[in-house]
């Protein structure tokens, strides 16, 4: 099992939410997150200066997908997200070592089902 989290920009969650519903990713967790990062090209500084991201409103998705599904749900966040602008987010991949359904105390891969 694998954890994929994607902080996107705001504007960009309901593209995202479709894209991962029509691969079969039906559940995640999100929240609206505020931070700010560093992304430029060293040979124009004045571009960095003016591209500031540290004001682009984002969503941190935290989704928990069977390794089958790693690959696709990485692509509708690709396909997805992107702008094309200076900010547009990152996706983070981790092994799950083991998932609990509370609610029956089932584990393994199958209480993503």
């Amino acid at each position: 099992m694998k954890k994929v989290e994607a902080v996107i920009r705001k504007s960009k969650f309901l593209d995202v939410k479709k894209a991962l519903h029509e691969v079969g990713v039906n559940f995640f967790s999100f929240w609206e997150v505020t931070g700010f990062g560093k992304e430029n090209d060293d040979d124009d500084l004045s571009k960095v200066i003016s591209n500031s991201t540290t004001e682009i409103e984002r969503y941190y998705m935290s989704i928990v997908v069977n390794d089958d599904f790693e690959e696709v749900t990485i692509k509708a966040i690709l396909d997805a997200a992107p702008t094309g602008e200076v900010g547009d987010g990152v996706i983070f991949v981790s092994p799950v070592n083991e998932v609990y359904r509370i609610r029956t105390g089932e584990k393994g891969p199958n209480t993503l089902r």
